[in-house]
């Protein structure tokens, strides 16, 4: 009689504060916390160039990675042979570097030398910002005259306040609050103006010039409307981009519809491994909305990903 089986032992995960450097090379891509007090001293968990110091390869995973975020992972994994496989999620990909703003080795868009090829591939910060927006979030919202629309011009209002106060100033990023559909306008640019370093007391907010812009709503929500019915094609190119870059290495990929996006806008998942997805991708493109379906059902998921879309 042999010895009896070992219980199952799972590990909790380790959290392990640090920094991530997309320039460095991958054994030193986790750096220590900055401020260096920030946290106990960052440890790489792939170890050195053989992969990790027990032997054990890892899933990178990336949920809602911002900006470079996500294509770091992306390089980190093709050059990482301790990483067996990532999972990635974008996101705000209007925080991406391009490669005429930031001569780096590996720019956030474009990565795959198939889309840098492409003439006009270039996508302008307007562009990548609307692709982080739900569409199916903003139909309901036009159907119901919803009042969160009541934001879009007031982001355009305060935008052309602090141009005419600061030229120089464009797309700061403002947040002056979640609930802007409730306040009035001079309570907003109260909050929004000194995010911009101005000062609320020198710009007039009750003027007859504000006011006039204001009534334009209804033009500013017809503006965003069309940017909005462009937003699934440019993500769309960004997310290809990425699958691209990966087939260009040699690696297993795909982009999985993993839920509707209703519940989420971002519910396309890119993952890559060194070996075949078919069998770790069997269970997820069976998951409908009804619990069931066939294999034809699942290719057509994975190729129309949103609803009324190709």
């Amino acid at each position: 009689r042999g010895a009896p089986p070992c219980p199952l032992t799972p590990r909790a995960p380790q959290h392990i504060p640090g920094r991530l450097d997309p320039a460095a090379p991958w054994g030193q891509f986790l750096l220590p916390p900055d401020p260096p007090g920030a946290g106990p001293a960052a440890r790489n968990p792939l170890g050195g160039p053989g992969g990790s110091e027990d032997g054990t390869r890892v899933l990178v995973t990336g949920l809602h990675a911002c900006g470079d975020l996500g294509p770091a992972l992306l390089c980190h994994f093709a050059r990482s042979p301790a990483v067996a496989a990532v999972a990635l999620v974008g996101c705000c990909y209007m925080k991406l570097s391009s490669a005429p703003e930031q001569q780096q080795q590996h720019p956030g868009y474009p990565l795959s030398a198939s889309v840098a090829a492409l003439p006009g591939h270039q996508l302008s910060y307007r562009a990548r910002e609307a692709a982080c927006h739900a569409l199916e979030e903003y139909q309901a919202r036009l159907r119901g005259g919803s009042a969160h629309l009541r934001a879009h011009c007031y982001r355009a209002v305060l935008e052309s306040l602090i141009r005419a106060a600061e030229p120089g100033k464009r797309h700061l990023g403002l947040q002056p609050g979640r609930k802007a559909h409730s306040l009035s306008f001079p309570q907003y640019a109260q909050l929004g103006l000194p995010l911009a370093g101005l000062d609320p007391g020198k710009v007039p907010l009750d003027s007859g010039a504000v006011g006039a812009m204001l009534e334009q709503q209804h033009k500013v929500v017809a503006f965003c409307t069309l940017g909005q019915l462009l937003a699934p094609a440019v993500e769309t190119l960004i997310l290809l981009d990425r699958l691209l870059y990966l087939r260009e290495q040699g690696f297993h990929c795909a982009l999985v519809p993993l839920f509707n996006p209703r519940f989420s806008p971002r519910n396309l998942v890119l993952v890559a491994a060194r070996t075949p997805l078919a069998t770790a991708l069997a269970g997820l493109l069976r998951d409908t909305e009804d619990g069931h379906s066939s294999e034809d059902e699942d290719v057509e998921e994975a190729e129309s990903p949103r609803e009324g879309q190709n």
